[in-house]
Formats: structure tokens, sequence, C-alpha cells
């Protein structure tokens, strides 16, 4: 299952600003801040990258002098409209834009923290000249958190959601690698099974068996799973589910890969296996599905 943006509540800007009880005093607040600050953004940028230098993210990002060029001047234009203090749609957007600029380029959410914290630190200590009253500075920088949390919200949401997505594709990628199933001769489809169980990977694998032996109009399925990481009750219930499933499609179910200890442990667990046919190696269970099928194989240079 894809993870895609309605995952996520879209909320409208009004809501996010009483979510953050941002008011039109706080944003005027703000603006009267920026007419002291953007003048002096080429300061911040000198503080701001005095900081990031010893960062361990600096070269890794910001090695390359063009890139870091084209970051300056997009970091400009951040806190120009930070200062401006617009908060409409196209605000909103323009921070949801560097949410997935960051997920992109796969900077790590603890290092966009540490730089607007820093960034907070810049504007309202380093760079502050002191011109405004204790009482209005306090509300400025009471103001100044509430915006800067908004912004945070909005890039981090938008962060999360494209990364968790990727996740989800890369998942069932991963997951499509997980079940290969192969016709290996007419007829016999075979199925190896790696790694954990759970039951939605055992429905995947159902569906896509079903699908192949439909496809495939096989009569014998070798499903070895020698590669399977824990067997308990639930784990084998499913395999039984599955061969149960292959029976109704007119498929005979041979299950490989049984080693003396899984062999062991289905027993202790008081697993019914009666109606599943097992082998001890793949090449048993291949043997018995040419004895199915009624078929004989010996070597080319073999006498009639």
């Amino acid at each position: 299952m894809s993870l895609n943006s309605s995952t996520f509540t879209v909320v409208d800007t009004e809501s996010l600003l009483k979510l953050h009880d941002l008011t039109e005093t706080d944003l005027a607040l703000i603006r009267k801040f920026g007419q002291i600050m953007i003048p002096r953004l080429d300061e911040y940028v000198k503080h701001f990258y005095d900081w990031l230098d010893q960062m361990p993210e600096y070269e890794q990002f910001f090695s390359d002098q063009q890139k870091l060029a084209r970051v300056k001047d997009a970091q400009t234009r951040y806190w120009q409209s930070f200062f401006m203090a617009k908060v409409d749609d196209q605000y909103v957007q323009s921070r949801r834009d560097v949410g997935e600029v960051h997920a992109r380029i796969g900077l790590p959410l603890p290092s966009y923290f540490a730089s607007m914290n820093i960034s907070m630190v810049i504007y309202t200590k380093r760079m502050y000249d002191g011109s405004l009253y204790s009482d209005e500075y306090s509300s400025l920088v009471t103001a100044f958190t509430k915006l800067l949390h908004f912004d945070t919200t909005l890039v981090v949401e938008t962060y999360s959601r494209l990364i968790n997505k990727r996740i989800a594709e890369q998942s069932e990628a991963l997951l499509a690698m997980s079940t290969p199933v192969t016709m290996i001769w007419e007829d016999i489809l075979m199925l190896p099974i790696v790694g954990i169980i759970d039951s939605k990977r055992a429905q995947d694998i159902m569906t896509t068996v079903l699908n192949k032996i439909a496809d495939n109009r096989a009569k014998i399925l070798i499903m070895d799973i020698s590669g399977v990481a824990v067997v308990d009750t639930a784990v084998a219930n499913h395999f039984i589910k599955i061969t149960k499933a292959t029976k109704l499609m007119g498929c005979e179910c041979l299950v490989s890969g049984v080693s003396p200890s899984l062999a062991q442990t289905m027993v202790h667990l008081g697993i019914n296996v009666g109606e599943v046919c097992t082998n001890a190696t793949l090449r048993d269970a291949l043997e018995n599905a040419f004895k199915i099928l009624e078929l004989n194989i010996r070597p080319l240079n073999e006498p009639n």
C-alpha cells in the first residue's frame, strides 16, 4: 500500500495560525523587527555559515561552491519572507517547498532543527541592537518563536510525508522481490521464501502465487522455506492456508526445505501438517513433482 499525500490532513492557513496562536499583533512585531534585520541579512548569513562550517553536514551538503551560493541566496529570500510576515497560502506553500527540498537531498531533521535554533539565537541575541523596550522585545521573542514553530511544523510535516512515501515505495519494491514465483519446468512453479513471515506478507505471497498459477495454468507449486528465519504456529498456519488455496486452484503445493530442527519445532508446537506435502530438500520436491506429473527424466546418454 502506497502512502500518499492524502494520508496527511491538509490544514488551511487560518487554522494553522490559530493552531500556533499567531495573531496579527505577533506578525506586526515581526515586521517591525524585520525593518532592523532585513538590511543586515548578509551579516546573518556570515554568522550562520561560521556556525555551519563546524558541523559534519557542511562537507556533505555544501562543499560545492556554486551550490552553496544558491543555498545562501535561497536562505536570504526565506528570511526576507519571514520578516515580511505576510502569512498566506503562498507563504505556507513556500515552507512546504523547503520540506520537499530537505527530503529530496536527505538532510537530517536534527540538523534542520539545530539550524533553526541557531538562527533564532543569531537574530535575537547576536544581531539585536537593543533598540526596543524590554517589554516589546520580550513580546517580539515570543512572536518570533511562534512563527519559527509555524514554519518548522510545515517543513517537518512535508519532510515526513515524503520520506514515509519513499519508504513505502521501497517496501513495495522489496516485497515484489521477496515473492519471485518462477516457472522452473513446464507446469511447475517454484517460490523460495526468505526472511520473516507475517500476516501481511503471507497474504501478499498467496495473492502472487494464485495469480501466477492462473496465468501459467501450473499443476505444481514448490514452496521452499529453507530461508525462513522463524517458524511458529502463526507462520505454519500461513503455509497451510497457502497450500489449501493452491489446491482450490487445481495446483498441488509441495513444501521443501524442512530441516530436522524445523521439523522438531513444528512437532513441539503441535502444528497439524497432515494436509501439507513436505520434502527435506528442493531436489526431493522436484523429483516428487516429476512423479506427480508422470515425467521421466534421464540423462541424454542413457539408453532407452
